[in-house]
């Protein structure tokens, strides 16, 4: 009797499951015990792997909560792709959607961070330009420029301080997070992502860009949320980062 991949995943991800019927090892007999054994290391590496992807979740919950929620997703999210770089993207929403972490409303946010800064570091490479290009535009043709940023760049919303949590627990000395919101940009100027906190409407003016906006277009929608929108902040942020890769400026 042939054993289905769904039926042999299933098993091989809970060891609740027994082993499946009709599974036999190289010697044509049943694969009780090495299939046991298969699924023991497959399950600690998935979870070596979730504390390798979600390393300040794991320092903020202690490694045998953090185990535990690793036996838990792994069977409810069993890796889709051998590519396990990428492993993990349903862990934000798995968290929050636990019951018995509600009381840490902030988690699903700092690991969507620590997802943001994981496929900062696996993006495309890009070649940024040089701010000169920038500063040759005319005032009237710089606000009609529609920007290219790199692959690498990501944007986070929160209303927990998670850039402050996210420091707190990976630089020695950092200051103890203050309870406020935070938006978050994630860029790689080098080789290593960097998260750093955008000022007020910061991250509606990025969006807006992403989104096709033109800077002056993107200009509008970050200062009707915020008149104190501050663009020359913003935009140095963008090219520190090496995160603008492209100008559009023929509109």
């Amino acid at each position: 009797m042939s054993v289905s991949q769904t039926e042999f995943t299933r098993a091989m991800m809970d060891a609740g499951q027994p082993v499946p019927d009709g599974l036999i090892d190289h010697h044509a007999q049943p694969a009780g015990r090495r299939f046991n054994v298969y699924r023991n290391n497959v399950a600690v590496s998935l979870t070596e792997a979730m504390h390798s992807a979600f390393p300040v979740i794991a320092k903020l919950l202690g490694k045998q909560n953090m185990d535990g929620l690793a036996g838990i997703y792994l069977r409810q999210h069993p890796p889709s792709t051998p590519l396990m770089m990428f492993y993990g993207e349903d862990f934000p929403a798995f968290l929050e959607a636990m019951e018995q972490l509600k009381h840490l409303g902030y988690l699903g946010d700092v690991a969507r961070l620590e997802l943001a800064l994981r496929r900062a570091y696996h993006a495309a490479d890009a070649v940024p330009v040089a701010p000169e290009e920038l500063g040759a535009l005319a005032p009237d043709q710089l606000m009609n420029t529609r920007l290219t940023l790199a692959p690498a760049v990501d944007v986070l919303r929160s209303p927990w301080p998670i850039h402050a949590i996210w420091r707190y627990n990976t630089e020695d000395g950092a200051p103890k997070p203050e309870l406020r919101a935070q938006d978050v940009l994630v860029t790689r100027p080098e080789f290593d992502p960097t998260p750093q906190v955008l000022p007020p409407a910061g991250a509606q003016w990025i969006r807006a860009l992403i989104g096709g906006a033109s800077i002056g277009e993107a200009l509008e929608q970050a200062a009707a949320e915020d008149k104190s929108f501050d663009l020359g902040a913003t935009l140095a942020l963008l090219l520190q980062g090496g995160a603008i890769t492209g100008l559009d400026s023929k509109g």
